[in-house]
């Protein structure tokens, strides 16, 4: 380890910065967000640090500096392109003991800055000891994408309630449980939610449940998109590697679920045609009494929860039963495989609406409203159609849809085993009799599908 990591408190102690250009203004900007007590030393002041002086309280010296201008400070930045006085700065401040840093020369440093992901009073901070600067940038990226702004707000409450909690809990590692969970739970999604007052409520009703010996937990509806693991939102994998258990379907593929956390229990409750493993109300139940039991529960629907996954009817049980639960959408199956197909929902040229249904067989018959349906410029998606394909097709024709309409299937959508069969309404039937067609599937009809040449751009397996 070259550099020993640490954090300064600079509130009120006494800094100089040497030059005043643009990078010295940066350095400066740094400085202000850690409340230093700033001194300037530059023959030629930037606007840009006549601007900071203008708002802030900066003591600007327009001079030379010399060896004298060192005494009394706590810490140096030199940034000036004159290399003859970064090693003057350097060398004084390295006889007297006082901390410096001079820009892009890592050998005239005793300390350098490092790429910071600001979430005050939460600091995070990554470096490769002037050894590849953008690469820490990049990183420093990275961790940016997965810890939201709000988490500086999660952590001024949990010193709001800091003393109450020793109080109440007074053995430590229940205290380290009941932050853990309170940490990932209802609280924080609250907080990252912008309810900051409902989040204290929350974690004053914790705080009394702990004490009672009870507490409940919270569900978490998340859409797992069409397939493809990347297509998940950074809410929904966050959420997944925090919960208890996962309650999942059929649509959400093994990749998917690869991505929860590792000691996770996993729950199936996948249906089928005719073959329904857990009924619908018994789910609904299902997340309620895990939730009971203080477990942080997901349940992971393939698509969109709330486009014919139901998700409505087990958020009604959660609130019957007083349950916190959030809702995190997923990319509908409809938008994320057309986008893989190359097949536009949209187009000026083809269809103006598109409209979604279900394609389920019920009494040997799908009941829909063909008359609308068969109406042109516009595109149909239907979901879970598969089986009832021949009598969709021969139903849109009898109702007044051209036979050489087209119409795609789309398998296994945004996955490497993604498939696309174009035809008509009057060939698409036969064409895939022999295809060995694997659920899920999707089906496109309109204008669109003629598309799907020019603009594919995804193969799978076909």
């Amino acid at each position: 380890m070259d550099y020993f990591p640490v954090f300064m408190k600079l509130q009120g102690q006494p800094c100089l910065v040497v030059g005043a250009g643009e990078i010295a203004a940066r350095k400066i900007e740094l400085l202000l967000k850690a409340d230093a007590k700033i001194t300037v030393i530059a023959r030629k002041i930037s606007t840009h640090v006549s601007e900071l002086q203008a708002v802030h309280d900066l003591n600007v010296l327009q001079k030379s500096f010399s060896t004298e201008d060192l005494i009394g400070f706590k810490l140096v930045i030199s940034a000036t392109d004159n290399q003859q006085t970064n090693e003057l700065v350097a060398h004084t401040a390295t006889q007297q003991n006082i901390l410096v840093n001079v820009v892009d020369s890592p050998a005239l440093c005793s300390f350098i800055f490092p790429a910071i992901i600001d979430r005050s009073p939460i600091i995070a901070a990554v470096s490769s000891g002037g050894a590849a600067p953008v690469l820490a940038r990049l990183l420093r990226a990275k961790i940016e994408t997965v810890i939201p702004p709000a988490y500086g707000k999660l952590a001024a409450l949990a010193e709001k309630f800091r003393w109450a909690v020793k109080q109440s809990i007074k053995v430590p590692a229940q205290r380290r449980i009941f932050w853990e969970n309170n940490f990932q739970g209802a609280v924080a999604e609250l907080v990252f939610a912008g309810k900051e007052q409902e989040a204290a409520r929350q974690l004053t009703e914790n705080l009394a449940k702990h004490e009672q010996g009870t507490n409940f937990g919270e569900v978490y509806l998340i859409g797992a998109g069409p397939g493809a693991p990347d297509l998940l939102t950074f809410r929904a994998l966050r959420l997944m590697q925090q919960a208890d258990v996962i309650v999942y379907d059929r649509l959400v593929s093994p990749e998917i679920l690869e991505l929860a956390r590792r000691d996770s229990e996993k729950i199936y409750v996948g249906k089928q045609r005719q073959n329904h493993t857990v009924p619908q109300e018994d789910i609904n139940i299902l997340l309620a009494d895990l939730a009971k039991a203080g477990k942080r529960v997901v349940r992971l629907k393939g698509g969109d929860p709330f486009i014919f996954g139901r998700g409505g009817e087990e958020i009604e049980t959660l609130m019957q039963q007083g349950i916190n639960f959030q809702v995190v959408p997923g990319i509908t199956a409809a938008s994320g495989c057309a986008s893989y197909a190359g097949i536009p929902l949209t187009h000026r040229d083809h269809a103006q609406s598109c409209t979604f249904v279900t394609g389920h067989l019920k009494d040997n018959s799908i009941n829909l409203n063909w008359t609308q349906l068969a109406a042109p410029n516009q595109t149909i998606v239907i979901y879970m159609g598969l089986v009832g394909l021949e009598k969709i097709c021969e139903a849109l024709m009898a109702h007044g849809s051209p036979k050489d309409l087209p119409i795609a299937l789309v398998q296994q959508g945004t996955t490497i085993n993604q498939r696309v069969i174009t035809g008509t309404l009057e060939t698409l039937p036969s064409l895939v009799i022999d295809k060995d067609i694997k659920p899920p599937t999707l089906i496109i009809i309109g204008t669109v599908v003629t598309l799907h040449d020019k603009l594919a751009w995804f193969h799978g397996d076909s």
